[in-house]
């Protein structure tokens, strides 16, 4: 019976040390010395969007910066202690706004009903949260950054309500999902073979996407794992979805060891109820003008949303301005793999109107 015990024990004491570990605060913005910014911050807080208790965490610098509200990707998964990891430094130019979406990490909540869980209720949860912010700082516009997933949502808020919004940046930007799917999975099957993963292409082979969707159960199984073990995932360093994404939620000291469990259970929740509607629908036929600056942000080496896809888009999309900006040395998330490079593009092209650093 003792040594029954003995794991038990251990497995307390690991969940105890990480309650306290996760002290549910972000942690204060510093400056060279390590010293706390004066007027900077650094929040969590939560506010009701259409009914339901949503969070987020705000940190700027200077909170007199213009505001950038940052839409996760997923569908469902947060990406704010993934700038703990990788710092982005968009809070010494902006005051960022990492808003966890309704159902989502500090948004979701066991009792969410299925049926409010729509890309219309988003899109609206978008809006109005903006609008939460425009009141907060008082400014009359905002900017507005889409990454994957939340790329989806945002492209459609910005088309919906272009007066709220000085620019749209679309990171990874979402076009037809379904066509995606089918050139990663070329792309990845034609790589395993030429490396002689055979337990790879067995799998992939097994349960190969259609154009007409869903994505298969077996294939969905999968597909992380091989886009981040060929390097075109999350970043183009990142092998392991375990150890790239998981691991470093759990070490967060953000989020509250609750908050984390809810994060997860969150992801979970959001893929059953809108990856299917969100990769089914084309929004090259859902959006062919905007009213405002758009800048679609894109690495090279990202097979998870289209490059060639996400081109194709922004050229045949009507804006005032548009830039496309190819990341040499990135895959799927530019933010965290070269972040100065998209400082410069927000600071010179973006806040300005222009598109002079534009892919030519």
């Amino acid at each position: 019976m003792a040594l029954v015990g003995v794991p038990l024990a251990l497995a307390l004491a690991s969940v105890l040390a990480l309650a306290l570990w996760s002290r549910g605060t972000p942690s204060p913005v510093v400056d060279a010395s390590g010293r706390p910014v004066a007027g900077s911050l650094s929040e969590k807080v939560f506010i009701d969007v259409h009914g339901a208790r949503q969070g987020m965490f705000i940190v700027g610098a200077d909170a007199s910066n213009p505001v950038l509200l940052f839409l996760h990707g997923g569908p469902g998964m947060p990406e704010f202690f993934l700038s703990e990891r990788y710092p982005t430094g968009l809070e010494e130019d902006f005051t960022v706004v990492w808003w966890d979406q309704r159902g989502a990490g500090l948004s979701y909540r066991s009792d969410i009903a299925p049926e409010t869980m729509t890309v219309e209720q988003i899109v609206a949860d978008t809006i109005e949260v903006t609008r939460y912010l425009c009141d907060r700082f008082g400014q009359d516009k905002i900017y507005l950054m889409g990454h994957s997933g939340g790329s989806f949502f945002g492209l459609l808020a910005a088309a919906q309500a272009p007066e709220l919004y000085h620019a749209y940046v679309g990171m990874a930007q979402m076009s037809d999902q379904l066509t995606s799917e089918m050139l990663a999975y070329d792309f990845m099957l034609d790589r395993y073979r030429e490396s002689g993963d055979a337990t790879m292409v067995r799998r992939l082979e097994a349960s190969p996407p259609t154009p007409t969707g869903p994505l298969p159960a077996g294939y969905l199984a999968v597909r992380d794992a091989a886009m981040h073990g060929l390097g075109v995932g999350t970043t183009r360093a990142m092998r392991s979805v375990v150890t790239g994404i998981f691991v470093p939620s759990w070490l967060s000291r953000a989020y509250t060891l609750g908050e984390k469990v809810n994060l997860w259970r969150g992801k979970a929740f959001s893929g059953r109820v809108l990856r299917d509607v969100m990769f089914a629908t084309d929004l090259t036929g859902q959006v062919a003008a905007l009213e405002v600056p758009v800048y679609f942000v894109h690495g090279r080496h990202d097979h998870t949303v289209s490059y060639a896809g996400a081109q194709a888009f922004l050229a045949a999309l009507e804006a005032p301005v548009k830039g496309f900006y190819t990341f040499e040395d990135s895959a799927h998330s530019p933010l965290f793999e070269e972040p100065e490079l998209l400082r410069r593009i927000l600071r010179e092209d973006v806040r300005n109107g222009t598109s002079a650093l534009a892919d030519g």
